[in-house]
């Protein structure tokens, strides 16, 4: 098993799955997590070297049987792409607390349990990269975002930290700030008459982060952000 291994969490249909395609596609063996058990094991078949793995990222029990597994079936991870996300939508007077807790334990303690595990052997070994997948609630609070902007802002805070620690010890840690309604059949429900444009498509984003794995470790990017020419920001 000479071929180096990726874990992407939140293998959905969109972001997680395009994540899953470019790192195959560029020669790495795919450990693929999420809560859809059918739909993953079906992605297996299209990804030769990949493998599937129905897991909660809150689950931290879980998480470490997971890991173990990766680490025996495919080998060390030198990229993970932390790309679970939790939230929900309303004012904060909307919701119940508990949501908050929710998403901050897929969007925050996840990537720190996920970080703790597999970053030693990233040090170790003086190379390899995370990457987490975010928005712009991590840089800004408005009503309607009580139960998820806090959490994504936490996030940006600890991938941060992350960034400052590993750095030095070759380990690559970078934020994808995505400033767009990305490009699935859900939002494509939910937005009717958006313009094409006004999307930005799972597959750009996946190649950004491809892009950021391959960075020259004397110009290592941290906050990326992604918007389609048409957002207004």
């Amino acid at each position: 098993m000479n071929e180096p291994v990726c874990l992407v969490t939140g293998v959905g249909p969109g972001t997680g799955t395009a994540l899953a395609k470019r790192f195959a596609a560029g020669g790495y063996r795919v450990a693929m997590l999420a809560r859809n058990a059918e739909r993953i094991e079906a992605l297996e078949q299209e990804l030769p070297g990949s493998r599937a793995y129905a897991c909660d990222v809150t689950d931290s029990v879980r998480l470490e049987e997971v890991i173990a597994e990766i680490e025996r079936d495919l080998g060390s991870p030198s990229v993970l792409i932390h790309n679970a996300v939790g939230g929900a939508w309303g004012t904060f007077r909307d919701l119940d607390p508990s949501v908050l807790q929710r998403a901050f334990d897929i969007n925050v303690v996840a990537l720190l349990n996920l970080a703790r595990r597999l970053a030693p052997a990233m040090e170790a070994r003086g190379d390899g990269a995370i990457i987490v997948t975010g928005n712009t609630a991590a840089h800004r609070g408005r009503p309607k975002y009580a139960h998820f902007a806090p959490t994504k802002a936490a996030q940006r805070i600890l991938s941060e930290v992350l960034a400052r620690d590993l750095g030095p010890s070759g380990v690559h840690v970078a934020y994808i700030v995505i400033d767009a309604v990305i490009d699935v059949p859900w939002t494509r429900e939910r937005f009717p008459d958006k313009p094409d444009d006004d999307f930005i498509t799972p597959e750009a984003i996946a190649e950004e982060a491809w892009h950021i794995r391959q960075q020259d470790r004397s110009a290592w990017s941290f906050n990326v952000e992604l918007r389609p020419f048409r957002e207004v920001w």
